[in-house]
């Protein structure tokens, strides 16, 4: 074969388009888009497939359903360690109060008023 033959012209178009071609089919084969207009630029974009969008969906309610949930405990804490809500104070009150051998409040029916 010589180089300047129209065999080796015929092999250089022959071997771009083979090359071309698989380019393309592995472009394809992972998602990015065969018609590239920032080709030259080197950016290339991904295309989402539909289980990537589903999952991206997915994902997006996780995380709003976890900061629903981290502003209640949020809440919560606030609510636990609040100066004014003392559980353990109000057992140990409870505690301290002599006991009464009956479980009733004892009423003065004759005044009407509570002992």
């Amino acid at each position: 074969m010589s180089w300047g033959g129209p065999e080796f012209v015929l092999a250089i178009i022959a071997l771009s388009t083979i090359g071309w071609l698989a380019s393309d089919w592995i472009r394809a084969k992972h998602g990015y888009p065969l018609d590239d207009d920032d080709e030259w630029d080197g950016e290339r974009s991904r295309r989402d497939s539909v289980e990537t969008q589903a999952l991206k969906a997915e994902n997006r309610q996780l995380h709003d359903k976890l900061d629903t949930m981290q502003d209640r405990m949020v809440v919560l804490e606030r609510i636990v360690t609040d100066r004014g809500y003392s559980l353990h104070d109000e057992i140990e009150a409870l505690r301290d109060k002599p006991a009464k051998s009956d479980a009733g409040v004892p009423l003065d029916i004759r005044t009407g008023e509570k002992a």
